[in-house]
């Protein structure tokens, strides 16, 4: 049951003041102290979640893109189709453009967030080795998909999905394809990180290309797959927004949605690039390239689908409005 936003003694008299009846407002200094420690708590909660992820950060070596100039060159072009798509998903926004200050913060809140993310993954990760391939499968679907879909929508709910910028439903996708590029990016690097400390430090010159040109050129194909997961994800947390009744269930849905894709990649990636490599005689990296235009692509589509669906409803909307508007002139002109 949905349940209703109105108690039944202020709807059945809209006259009669109800204070501290059934409804309640900041009028005493005890109703004003009590708003301060509430907005002071959920401050202070929020400042702890973002230490504690920075100090994750910290731990596994994330900062390396800011201390080491090659790795974080190599992440930046990592990263440039992720940034591309999610920029393209920016502009699609038919109500108003969101701020550069709340999509940068949540940039950074999801840069963060993604600490979370490989502390879990590390932790659980061991508990399905045992079980082969299934296992693998089953840390995929039960483990990778939901903890990363999760952190990254952490990220948008910590401060965008609280601020009056967020003001539609389709705001949610645009902040969840900005959380999934900050994750994109801090994950890449990490990965190029590793992959650069297994041979060595490289320099800026020759060595960048020839060393960190394949780990780079393989995290930019997995990057829009970050951007697309939990842009779905985002659109439900903006559909719960202004449906605050159902608001768990739907951003429960956006989860179930957005893991399930991810995990579907994961686990699929490898045996459908090798399918494509045997079928087609393609290099290794050009069928990895297939398939995830094949597979990213089509769920990029869906997604394209969904925003057409409510840019259309927006604009139908607002010529209806406009109609509206428009016959009580002429009723107003006629009289």
């Amino acid at each position: 049951m949905g349940g209703t936003d109105t108690d039944p003694v202020e709807a059945a008299d809209g006259e009669m003041d109800l204070y501290g009846i059934s409804t309640w407002e900041k009028r005493s200094f005890l109703d004003r102290l009590s708003a301060g420690i509430y907005w002071i708590t959920v401050r202070i909660g929020q400042a702890i979640v973002v230490l504690l992820a920075l100090l994750i950060l910290v731990t596994i070596g994330g900062l390396s893109v800011l201390t080491d100039p090659a790795i974080g060159l190599l992440t930046v072009v990592s990263v440039l189709p992720a940034l591309a798509l999610a920029g393209y998903i920016w502009r699609s926004d038919v109500t108003t453009s969101e701020p550069l200050s709340l999509l940068a913060i949540t940039f950074l809140l999801a840069v963060l967030t993604a600490g979370f993310a490989a502390v879990l993954n590390g932790v659980l990760q061991p508990a399905f080795s045992t079980l082969g391939f299934l296992g693998t499968v089953l840390f995929f679907y039960l483990v990778v998909g939901p903890v990363e879909e999760t952190v990254k929508l952490l990220a948008v709910r910590l401060y965008a999905y609280n601020d009056d910028r967020f003001a539609a439903v389709i705001d949610g996708v645009v902040y969840g394809a900005v959380a999934g590029l900050g994750f994109a990016t801090i994950e890449n690097a990490i990965y190029i990180s590793r992959a650069v400390g297994e041979i060595g430090r490289i320099s800026l010159g020759l060595d960048l290309i020839g060393i960190g040109g394949d780990i780079t050129a393989t995290r930019a194909l997995a990057g829009p797959g970050h951007v697309v997961y939990s842009s779905f994800a985002g659109y439900y947390l903006g559909l719960a927004k202004f449906n605050p009744g159902n608001r768990g269930p739907i951003v429960v849905k956006g989860l179930i949605i957005a893991a399930i894709i991810h995990a579907t990649y994961n686990a699929t990636v490898g045996i459908a690039s090798g399918l494509i490599q045997s079928v087609t005689g393609l290099p290794e990296f050009a069928s990895f390239f297939v398939y995830i235009l094949l597979y990213v692509g089509f769920f990029g589509f869906l997604l394209y689908r969904k925003i057409k669906q409510y840019r259309d409803a927006y604009l139908a909307a607002h010529a209806s409005e406009n109609g509206t508007d428009e016959e009580r002139v002429l009723e107003t002109g006629s009289n």
